[in-house]
């Protein structure tokens, strides 16, 4: 027996209702999916269970009768719309996507006749003194659509609330008519504590979210994450808009109108960095968290991103902490090092580390964001708690607790390294990082993952070596760790990525198929038509 068989008897013995003592929605939903996950040493199994337990409390009807939805966790009540209601419960949707469907139509339903969606729900009714989004909710609901069935009844009651909120912002949020959306307040975007909002109220002016202070003397700000948010929801718009029969040209066109706006009044092109910018014209020059926000919603060209993760991102003395990426500049004079509280002026914050995939994926820089997630998911190993916040120099937890953002990062993130992932039009993900090198004591020797998909069970397996992908208990694919295998719909080999910080060699076996390669960090190889891609690879900088 080796180390990879001894991870898929321990997987296929699991059971994680029983072994997580589940019950409800998401024991309903990781059933249907056959989800489950294994490993041999360290802690990574049982912090998986512990996650699924503390996953399933942070779900509940806010009302007799009514149908559950996601809650924030920790120290917050309710749904927030910037977590729970998108990114969160883009994760979700993988385990339990009745709950997301039902936390989208908890903000629809709740939203105010003028347009206004709530920023967020609590069992105490919906909430409107700022509007708090900064992760594109229209961009949520449409790969929710894609996902679960295409249900087209379900889109249309979304996208007429997506609509109204849309033109409320035009309403209340461009004061200054340039097209940007303004923020009026701290918790406009959610950053409590941070130095770009010093001087600035936490709420909008009387608990109006669309008046600013008039007493004010730098707002309103012209907001690049609020601004880029607006683009990214209206693309998505537009994909809705179509697929209900609709013109989806002036949901383009609003969109061009925001990212122009964008970049014409929040970009300094001197420091490649975006900023607000105040009443009197002036940047507000804190560099903070809103680059990833804006690249999180699909602004920037490749040679952007690769210039902004060779200045930024990647940068030891910007934004990356050896745990995580930071809220804050770790060059700023304002750095805040204080984890134990809700603070966005330094700490990582999993709020971040949850949004941060849409601002590499996409783009090809699986590495860079494996690089990145590496550490954290080692620290979230070992820790007591899912918290809100870490110490980027040590990883400790910080504020709160059975926080669902932080607890869903980490099944994601163990599921973008060594599971098996679903990505609605494009096929299927098997990942082959095994997390066998993490530090401080959080490594495994081997792990399993499992799910099903289109009435097909897929099995995963790997140790510090190799890994292999079964299907419906038959062997199916053998590569090397540190290697990404895409496959279709039905689970056949269409391309394979390099997922590691360095190169890997190694030989993908399957069904009428074995090639030997190596793979640099972010390499893709085209098995239809033997064609690599090479965009290059951005390690850490001091």
């Amino acid at each position: 027996m080796t180390l990879i068989d001894d991870a898929l008897a321990r997987l296929r013995t699991s059971d994680p209702a029983r072994d997580a003592a589940l019950d409800g929605p998401l024991a309903a939903g990781m059933a249907e999916a056959d989800v489950r996950f294994a490993a041999i040493g360290g802690p990574l199994a049982n912090r998986w269970r512990q996650a699924l337990r503390e996953l399933a409390a942070c779900i509940a009807p806010q009302q007799e009768g009514a149908h559950p939805v996601l809650s924030e966790g920790g120290v917050y009540h309710g749904a927030l719309i910037e977590s729970t209601g998108t990114i969160s419960g883009e994760v979700l949707d993988r385990f339990a996507p009745e709950v997301t469907r039902s936390t989208h139509v908890l903000f629809a339903e709740n939203a105010r006749g003028d347009g206004l969606i709530p920023y967020k729900v609590t069992a105490d009714g919906p909430a409107f003194s700022q509007i708090q989004i900064v992760t594109p909710f229209a961009r949520s609901v449409w790969r929710h659509h894609l996902a679960t069935g295409r249900d087209i009844a379900h889109l249309r009651r979304m996208y007429e609330a997506l609509a109204a909120n849309d033109a409320w912002l035009r309403t209340h949020r461009d004061t200054r008519g340039t097209g940007a959306v303004e923020a009026f307040c701290t918790f406009d975007t959610g950053h409590d504590l941070s130095p770009r909002f010093w001087h600035v109220p936490d709420r909008c002016f009387r608990g109006d979210a669309a008046r600013h202070d008039p007493a004010s003397p730098v707002l309103p700000y012209l907001a690049p994450d609020l601004t880029a948010n607006v683009v990214a929801q209206r693309l998505a718009l537009a994909e809705i808009a179509a697929e209900l029969g609709e013109d989806a040209a002036p949901w383009r066109e609003r969109a061009d109108v925001a990212l122009t706006a964008l970049w014409t009044h929040c970009f300094d092109e001197g420091d490649g960095m975006f900023y607000d910018r105040d009443a009197s014209g002036a940047l507000v020059r804190v560099g903070s968290d809103v680059l990833l926000r804006v690249l999180a919603c699909g602004v920037g060209d490749d040679a952007f991103v690769a210039t902004a993760l060779e200045r930024h991102l990647m940068s030891t003395r910007r934004f990356l902490g050896h745990y995580g990426l930071t809220s804050l500049a770790l060059d700023d004079p304002r750095f805040d090092h204080d984890a134990t509280r809700n603070s966005w002026g330094g700490p990582s914050n999993l709020l971040s580390m949850i949004r941060a995939p849409d601002a590499f994926e996409p783009r090809g820089r699986v590495a860079e964001l494996a690089v990145v997630e590496q550490p954290v998911l080692a620290a979230l190993a070992i820790a007591d708690r899912f918290p809100q916040c870490l110490d980027p120099w040590s990883g400790a937890p910080g504020f709160t607790s059975a926080y669902s953002p932080a607890i869903l990062w980490f099944l994601d993130a163990l599921e973008r390294a060594a599971g098996i992932r679903r990505r609605p039009e494009r096929g299927i993900d098997f990942n082959g990082l095994v997390p066998t090198r993490l530090g401080h004591g959080a490594a495994a020797e081997a792990t399993a993952f499992a799910r099903r998909i289109d009435g097909v069970r897929y099995e995963l397996a790997g140790d510090d070596e190799r890994v292999v992908v079964l299907r419906d208990g038959a062997p199916h694919l053998e590569f090397p760790r540190g290697w990404r295998v895409e496959a279709d719909a039905a689970g056949t080999p269409v391309g394979i990525v390099g997922l590691a910080g360095g190169p890997v060699t190694g030989t993908l076996c399957g069904p009428g198929l074995e090639l030997t390669l190596t793979l640099a960090p972010n390499d893709r190889v085209d098995l239809r038509d033997g064609r690599r891609a090479s965009i290059g690879f951005v390690p850490p900088r001091a």
